[in-house]
């Protein structure tokens, strides 16, 4: 059910958006979703990061991975174990652009009767690292649609990942990497017992609307090719609050955009999320300074202490009925 549940929801998605656009509601699906998809996608996502922000944090609690800062002849690990700021932001550099974390014990194995061994699950982090890689590239490119004229860096990296082996319109790079890494990733979850085991329906539905955007997206560009023009001209009236629906456009696109939409109202309330709340964990933005700096708990300091004698005197007859030797008669 954790599976097909979430097929099922998408695929129903789709085909509201492309028999809705067919029918005559184009201006619901082309101007009336998208606003509302953009208004949950930053209010919702202002509200959670704003809510993370609120969160105390009296303490220094970095994930640590290496030897800490101390004498000069002991070698610190100065990215798995900063000590200042610079360092910390050594750190969040890495897990932000290359997913460092991934490389670490992502991988369990039983061998023999007894012995787990963990390990680097390299295609993890290779698929990992092409879909959002290939997501952030698809989506700059997608500014084309909303400029009049298109600048020429986009322009520049349109040719730059594109090769006309396959014939007209040209293929993309990042077309082939985003798809073949959310295929892997879908695949790890359906075959591999321990992922599995752990995966519910909110980790298959996102893998399913990205694959239902991507494959639509790549059906529009290359099989069923829809009136670009019409679709600039939605995009830009979108953008500038002025908005047209030509009915030139293809009912497809509509499903497209519909399920864009989809993926942008349901981001911020979901774990894809992480994307802003990479930046607000104290385990990752925090220097490991204790040996350095004493922290003191603002909630609760100066600490009120319960001595021993205080609770003898407590529970001194209790104690004395009970055969426990008391310090004080």
């Amino acid at each position: 059910m954790n599976v097909l549940v979430p097929l099922a929801t998408v695929a129903g998605l789709f085909l509201l958006g492309f028999y809705g656009a067919a029918s005559g509601m184009g201006w619901y699906f082309g101007v009336l979703f998208p606003y509302i998809a953009i208004t949950l996608f930053f209010g919702g996502l202002i509200w959670r990061v704003l809510g993370w922000a609120s969160v105390p944090v009296p303490f220094r609690i970095p994930t640590t991975c290496g030897q800490q800062k101390s004498f000069d002849w002991i070698k610190q690990e100065k990215l798995d174990n900063p000590d200042t700021t610079l360092r910390v932001v050594g750190r969040m550099a890495l897990e932000v652009l290359l997913f460092r974390s991934l490389l670490s014990n992502t991988k369990s194995e039983l061998m023999g009767k007894r012995k787990l061994v963990y390990g680097i699950a390299l295609s993890l982090w290779l698929a990992a690292i092409a879909f959002h890689w290939s997501l952030l590239v698809v989506l700059i490119r997608h500014i084309r649609l909303f400029t009049v004229p298109v600048p020429s860096w986009i322009t520049f990296m349109q040719k730059a990942e594109g090769f006309h082996h396959f014939g007209e319109p040209v293929f993309y790079v990042t077309t082939f990497a985003f798809l073949g890494a959310l295929g892997y990733l879908l695949f790890r979850r359906l075959f591999s017992g321990q992922v599995r085991y752990i995966s519910l329906l909110a980790d298959y539905f996102p893998l399913f609307l990205l694959l239902g955007i991507g494959l639509s997206g790549s059906w529009l560009r290359h099989l069923d090719r829809t009136d670009i023009e019409g679709v600039k001209q939605l995009a830009v009236g979108l953008i500038t609050f002025n908005p047209i629906v030509p009915e030139t456009v293809a009912p497809l696109f509509f499903a497209h955009l519909f399920m864009v939409c989809v993926l942008l109202s349901y981001f911020p309330f979901s774990k894809l999320s992480h994307m802003a709340g990479v930046f607000l964990s104290p385990t990752r933005n925090l220097a490991n300074n204790n040996r350095v700096k004493r922290h003191i708990n603002p909630w609760d300091y100066p600490v009120k202490v319960h001595t021993y004698a205080e609770y003898e005197d407590e529970l001194r007859d209790k104690m004395k009925r009970a055969g426990i030797s008391v310090e004080r008669q």
